[in-house]
Formats: C-alpha cells, structure tokens, sequence
C-alpha cells in the first residue's frame, strides 16, 4: 500500500473535505481480503516488537487523534493484538485532573512517555490543547495562566512547543508516529445511532458527544490548521480513512511496520563474559541427571 496520499506534507495547508475521503479503501474492495493482510501486518509487528524490547534503545510513540466514534480504541484493540503486553502501555488522555492543572500542559505528556523498548499508545493526546480547548476556549481560564500568556498568538506558540516536544523525543530515540482517524459526518452519525439502538454499546455513548457534533466545522478548522502547522519531516500526521474500519486498522498497522522496518533493529549481541557464562551455565544443565 502506497502510504504517501495520506502523509501531511509540512507546512502544506490542509483541506479535509477536499484533499481526503474518509470512504477510501485503495486497491482493497473486499474486506475479507484486508483483514487477511491485516492478520500478516500484525504477526510482523509482533515480530519486531520482540525486538525491539530485547535491543531496549528505541521506543515508539503512537499518537491517536479524532472525533467521537472514529475507531480509535477499536483500531488500537486489533492492530496491537498479537504485541506482547509487557511490551506496550496505552494511555488515554481525558479531561485534566486538579493535579495536572498544576503544572504546564505537556506535564502529563512527558509522564505517559514509554520506556525504551517498549511501544507507547496516546488515545488523545497532547494536541487536544490545540483542539477542544481552541473550540472551547472558555477551557484556558482553568489553566491558570498568566495574563502574558492568553494572547491571540496562543496557537502558534503551543504548536510551536509541541514541534519542539516532538524533536527532543526523535532526538532522543522516541519515534512518534501520528494518527488522524478521518470519519465522516455521516459515517459518525450512523455509529452514534448504532450506539443509542443496541444495549451492549449504550455505555459508548454520551449526550455530550452529540453536543460536540454540532461544532463539526470548527473541529475540522481546528485540525486543519492544526495538521499544517505540527506535520514534520521528523513528526509527520497520517490522515487516514476511517469510514470503514477494517481499512483504517489494514493502513495503520503497515504504516507501523513499515517504520519499524527502518530502524536498525536487532537482538543484542553477548558479549564474551556472557557468552562464557552461556557456555558454562550449558555444562551444568547437561550435566544433570
């Protein structure tokens, strides 16, 4: 698959409802097909996973962003599948806690950070910053902020600082893979109503969601802007289609492997002292009885 058409090339300026059709599936128009590939993508993503834990240098950081009933968990649950739990955290961003609003806010971002070695999931993130709180901006009186800081150069300034946050991650050996599940109006609808219509998926659902819904156009003003703004050559975004779910799981999951692919991935070479403690640890079992 040609991952190209969905990478936000930086400082382009984004259009979501002309340059990206949340309906797209590619050469794939059976899902059958897709889920057969997907079950390959994920048997290699366990492979380097594997690793990637036992070289324990790099650590990759997948970043999840989009509107209320895009697949983010769902896509999470079934690309992440065959990856060994010990070697994978997730988290999930929701509102900040009194605690959080003590500090800056991309403390808690650097607190969630995984280790090397292992794969670290934001399901939300820091870019809500620029997002819910940019279409609510009633939010920033909360922060405790001083008055130097609420200027209309705000926006710029945070994605100035989580460009930054960004390169000192790569720096540092974090690959940060990013995420724009792209669902459209009408395909959000139908997952809301499938919500409200079966029992087992009426926890999913909240009233606040449809309220949410109603300021669509300003979310996708805030992305877009968001998108030219925070997509580098070091960081890039990845709109992908997400109309048809088992299409978004196919993209992400080789999108992943393929970034994987790139690092300079391998177990860890023993040295002689371990190889001899290797050796000797082998005469002693053979020697049992």
């Amino acid at each position: 698959m040609n991952h190209d058409p969905f990478i936000v090339k930086p400082g382009s300026k984004v259009s979501l409802k002309k340059d990206y059709d949340p309906g797209y599936t590619g050469d794939y128009t059976e899902k059958a097909a897709a889920q057969e590939k997907l079950k390959k993508g994920v048997e290699r993503l366990a492979k380097y996973q594997d690793v990637l834990y036992a070289q324990n240098i790099y650590a990759l950081l997948l970043i999840f962003q989009a509107m209320d009933a895009a697949g983010k968990d769902s896509t999470i649950k079934h690309v992440m599948s065959g990856v060994n739990p010990q070697g994978c955290q997730v988290y999930s961003f929701k509102a900040p806690s009194d605690e959080e609003l003590d500090h800056d806010y991309l403390w808690r971002s650097f607190k969630a950070l995984p280790e090397r070695g292992r794969i670290g999931i934001f399901n939300r993130s820091h870019y809500e910053e620029v997002l819910v709180v940019r279409v609510h901006p009633e939010i920033l009186q909360k922060q405790q902020l001083p008055k130097s800081a609420l200027t209309k150069n705000i926006w710029k300034q945070r994605f100035e600082e989580i460009n930054n946050f960004e390169k000192y991650l790569v720096n540092n050996g974090i690959i940060v893979l990013k995420f724009f599940l792209n669902v459209s109006k009408e395909e959000q609808k139908k997952r809301f109503l499938e919500r409200i219509e079966r029992p087992e998926k009426n926890w999913k659902f909240s009233a606040a969601d449809v309220k949410e819904r109603g300021l669509w156009n300003d979310y996708m003003r805030a992305y877009e802007e968001m998108f030219s703004h925070t997509s580098t050559e070091h960081a890039p975004w990845y709109i992908i289609p997400a109309d048809h779910k088992w299409f978004t799981r196919l993209a992400v999951a080789e999108i992943i492997g393929d970034r994987l692919s790139q690092l300079d991935l391998h177990y860890p070479v023993p040295t002689d002292v371990h190889m001899k403690d290797l050796l000797e640890a082998k005469k002693i079992l053979d020697a049992e009885e």
